[in-house]
């Protein structure tokens, strides 16, 4: 499958999937915003899990890279929607919820993909990557 149909396709999939979380989870413009943070937290778990694990196996085709990493995670989380969501509770003056929010993100978004990265490798039962480099095979 050439990547840039493996993107499309995972692209559509993380989209819907980031539909129906925002339908289950819906907030107003003052409220947390649990369906952008569980769907960057969730999206950053998955992709450390898979860069440390399945996708350091040289067996792993670049299609699926693309299609599960570019595609699907990278439809289903969203810097923008994070950035929007704190400018929105900034306009709404809810500024201390904002950096709180924005504050978890990061916070937690980090630990998630170590956390990932630790079980992907651990799962692979190869070492910790210590950097995780693309070659642009994945593009």
């Amino acid at each position: 499958m050439p990547p840039s149909l493996a993107v499309f396709v995972g692209g559509l999939a993380g989209t819907g999937l980031r539909l129906a979380l925002d339908t289950a989870l819906p907030h107003a413009d003052d409220g947390f915003p649990w369906s952008t943070f569980i769907a960057n937290l969730v999206g950053t778990f998955v992709l450390g899990w898979l860069a440390g694990g399945l996708w350091t196996r040289p067996s792993t085709p670049a299609w699926m890279k693309a299609g599960i990493g570019s595609g699907l995670i990278g439809s289903f989380t969203t810097l923008s929607a994070v950035m929007g969501a704190v400018a929105i509770l900034d306009r709404e003056e809810a500024t201390a919820l904002a950096a709180l929010y924005l504050g978890a993100s990061l916070v937690a978004g980090l630990a998630l993909a170590a956390a990932g990265l630790k079980l992907g490798s651990a799962l692979a039962h190869r070492p910790m990557p210590t950097e995780v480099t693309d070659d642009g095979a994945t593009l």
